[in-house]
């Protein structure tokens, strides 16, 4: 790819784009850092197989700025930054490779704080930590975020619940979750403790049998992959990688809810529009995944487990402010707007 071309991805709204490269351990990731009006950026490392370098900055850019408006509505003092490691993490993750990105991080000064995403784990953040003090969800912290990040979009779910059925009671209705990793693993749990029949789905078959098998057959049923979207469900929980609600599928979509821990769900903005005519409630993925980053920012101050999940409970009330304005970016441009310097 030519120099000009890389740029012309990157708009003004971000702040810095650095790019990390080690030819030693093999390491090529990218930090996006799009806005740190509220705070230092912070947001996870996804360690994931991208087609291309285009694809991984592409991705790095929107989920970025995606963490912008999760930390801003939630009401976190934290700005919005992502970052990517470019690879397969089961073939090239190495100490040593993981030992230069946090070198990479520590480069750039506080500005970015890292944390556990797709394809990264704690024991990664862990190694980070000895080698930089910007990283946060270590194992003397907040942990892995995934079980904070699940509760927090159950609790979006009986919101958005309560907004079109009258009563948050998620019993007796019918959730299809696709993606049933440490996420959506943990979010089929609380679906079936609360009574829901949930319908899986997931690229990777042992994924869904691990998922019947530990909540039975009673409880679980499995779906194609291919067409979890478009299956009969109350609620439909994207919880693996975005773009999931385009032109392609938002026709297909047979479920009166949309809320789901998977970032930047709607391919373009314009998706937005195709989906108000459907007359189905989406409850934005900034709102209602953000438990996982009000979970790390409970470790200022001390980390306190039960408080923090309290707080995340409180996600309900987010989503019930959003339905009650008429768009969830003007919060956000509100709150970013009156922080920003004269």
């Amino acid at each position: 790819m030519v120099q000009n071309q890389v740029f012309e991805l990157i708009d003004d709204e971000y702040e810095q784009v650095a790019f990390g490269h080690d030819a030693a351990t093999g390491l090529r990731a990218i930090v996006a850092i799009h806005s740190t009006v509220l705070g230092p950026g912070m947001g996870g490392t996804r360690f994931l197989d991208y087609a291309n370098e285009t694809d991984a900055l592409i991705d790095v850019l929107r989920l970025a700025r995606g963490m912008t408006y999760k930390h801003a509505i939630s009401g976190l003092d934290f700005g919005g930054a992502k970052a990517v490691i470019i690879g397969d993490p089961r073939r090239v993750r190495t100490e040593p490779l993981i030992e230069a990105y946090a070198r990479f991080i520590d480069g750039l000064a506080g500005r970015y704080l890292t944390a556990e995403d797709m394809g990264t784990t704690q024991a990664d953040m862990d190694l980070i930590a000895a080698h930089t003090p910007h990283v946060t969800g270590t194992s003397r912290g907040s942990g892995d975020p995934s079980p904070a990040t699940a509760w927090g979009v159950y609790w979006a779910m009986r919101a958005a619940a309560d907004h079109l059925w009258g009563s948050p009671d998620l019993g007796g209705r019918v959730v299809g979750v696709s993606g049933v990793g440490k996420v959506g693993g943990a979010l089929v749990g609380h679906l079936v403790d609360a009574g829901a029949e949930v319908i899986v789905s997931d690229v990777r078959p042992e994924a869904t049998a691990e998922i019947v098998e530990r909540f039975g057959v009673d409880h679980v049923a499995t779906v194609d992959p291919a067409a979890s979207h478009a299956a009969p469900c109350d609620i439909w929980a994207p919880c693996a990688l975005g773009a999931v609600l385009n032109t392609d599928t938002i026709s297909e979509l047979s479920c009166a809810i949309v809320c789901g821990a998977a970032n930047n769900q709607l391919a373009t903005p314009e998706d937005a529009v195709a989906m108000a005519p459907t007359g189905i409630v989406y409850v934005p993925d900034y709102v209602a995944n953000a438990g996982g980053v009000m979970n790390i920012a409970e470790e200022a101050g001390g980390y306190d487990h039960d408080r923090a999940f309290r707080r995340i409970e409180g996600i309900a009330a987010n989503v019930t402010r959003v339905f009650d304005r008429a768009a969830a970016a003007a919060e956000v441009e509100d709150r970013l707007a009156a922080a920003a310097p004269a």
